[in-house]
């Protein structure tokens, strides 16, 4: 037998080995590194202790039971914006009171579950909303049961932040929150509803933000739309500033000073406060992406290479099913070859995946010797491409991977074929 010289390792997730993990767990596969996450919970735990602020992680970005019990052993919060992303919070052992509800198209069964006292503060969208709030709240009533919740309202502050269309949720082309000159019919609606106490405002501008002055600009709209509330004698106390700090997964790339930011929105809102002769509010944030994205690394197998004209393809195993990000608005993950070293030049390359579309998961500077089985890495993963995954073309969802200190776990389990065929009515 002739001895082989080890592969060098090209790289590693929370100290273990990306070709590793590809090998244990197959691909494609979801690797949370959790150095990484355990590092971005601590800082945002020190941004809520040195501004005096409430942090909620909003879970929209990336919830699974393993990392809701995460969230669950720290200091912050969590905002679910679904029953589905309720039950996960709950499943991973967080309290009720740790928890706020969000959306813009809350059901019944959603409203309900606030109103029995499963959530501390629901984020109340509109007027129809407030409506079927208070038709719950009567139901509940008549039948003895718990009707106490405290309402933020979410104001549009007009303010519209730079960036894509589609992850923009302030300004008057989104279809999020009341206009300022719509709140005094709001204020005076959730006024009538019995159990139901008026905490204050909440504004959230859109995603993938890279600078302050949006939320600097945002909050003498939102203190006028508090004292507002304040006039109409509401209780107050709650100011919510959204999150919406950007990462950028280009290496070197931008990234917001959240800590600076925060400390300087947070200064000039208890100075306008003081100006204006009000006891000052306490604020929230509600990061996700800068929380989680950078921990989560998606791992490719490599199935072809090929040239058409000029252009040269390497298909992977994944695709739109599992990270629909760059194809809805052209998010960028950058691409390393995870299984080995390379010396060869590099050559322009379109990693695609293997759906019936033009799924184009980035274009980038790969290995002229790339070829089958080799392993890619993408980049930045952590936030958005899991929670927005489907099962198109009847791709199974990926595993997802804990990778930390030298150790690995699956918290997640891969698909299996009988998973795709579960909900289908067999005898139809």
């Amino acid at each position: 037998m002739i001895a082989r010289e080890p592969t060098p390792i090209t790289l590693e997730l929370g100290g273990v080995a990306a070709s590793e993990l590809a090998e244990v767990y197959g691909t494609p596969l979801l690797v949370i590194d959790t150095d990484v996450l355990d590092s971005n919970i601590a800082t945002y735990e020190r941004i809520g202790r040195d501004s005096d602020i409430d942090v909620c992680y909003a879970g929209k970005a990336l919830l699974v039971v393993a990392l809701a019990r995460r969230i669950a052993a720290s200091t912050l919060g969590l905002d679910v914006c679904s029953f589905g992303e309720l039950l996960t919070g709950e499943a991973g052992g967080m309290r009720a009171e740790r928890m706020v509800l969000h959306g813009c198209g809350k059901t019944r069964d959603e409203l309900s579950a606030a109103l029995a006292g499963r959530v501390a503060r629901i984020v109340v969208d509109h007027l129809a909303e407030l409506h079927e709030l208070g038709a719950l709240a009567r139901n509940a009533r008549a039948h003895d049961e718990r009707a106490s919740l405290r309402v933020l309202l979410r104001v549009n502050t007009g303010i519209e932040a730079r960036t894509h269309a589609y992850v923009k949720t302030g300004g008057e082309a989104s279809k999020f929150g009341f206009a300022p000159d719509d709140l005094p019919a709001a204020i005076a609606l959730t006024q009538t509803i019995a159990g139901v106490e008026l905490a204050g405002v909440h504004s959230h501008l859109g995603s993938q933000i890279f600078d302050a002055e949006p939320y600097a600009a945002c909050v003498p709209i939102l203190l006028d739309a508090y004292e507002t509330v304040l006039a109409a004698g509401a209780p107050g106390g709650e100011l919510v500033l959204g999150g919406g700090f950007g990462v950028d997964s280009k290496p070197g790339g931008e990234r917001i000073d959240t800590a600076t930011v925060i400390a300087d929105v947070v200064r000039a809102l208890r100075s306008s406060c003081a100006a204006r002769g009000i006891a000052a509010p306490h604020v929230g944030i509600e990061p996700g992406r800068s929380l989680v994205a950078d921990a989560g690394t998606s791992l490719y197998r490599v199935i072809a290479v090929k040239t058409q004209g000029t252009r040269r393809f390497a298909i992977v195993d994944g695709g739109i099913a599992d990270n629909p990000r760059p194809a809805l608005y052209g998010a960028y993950h950058h691409p390393s070859l995870a299984n080995r070293t390379s010396d060869a030049r590099r050559v322009r390359t379109v990693v695609c995946g293997r759906s019936c579309e033009n799924d184009v998961l980035v274009t980038a500077d790969l290995p002229s010797d790339l070829a089958p089985d080799d392993v890619l890495a993408l980049a930045t993963t952590g936030a958005y491409t899991y929670s927005m995954a489907s099962n198109y073309n009847r791709f199974a969802k990926p595993a997802i991977v804990f990778a930390g200190g030298g150790t690995h776990r699956a918290v997640v389990r891969r698909q299996s074929p009988s998973d795709l065929l579960r909900d289908d009515v067999i005898d139809a």
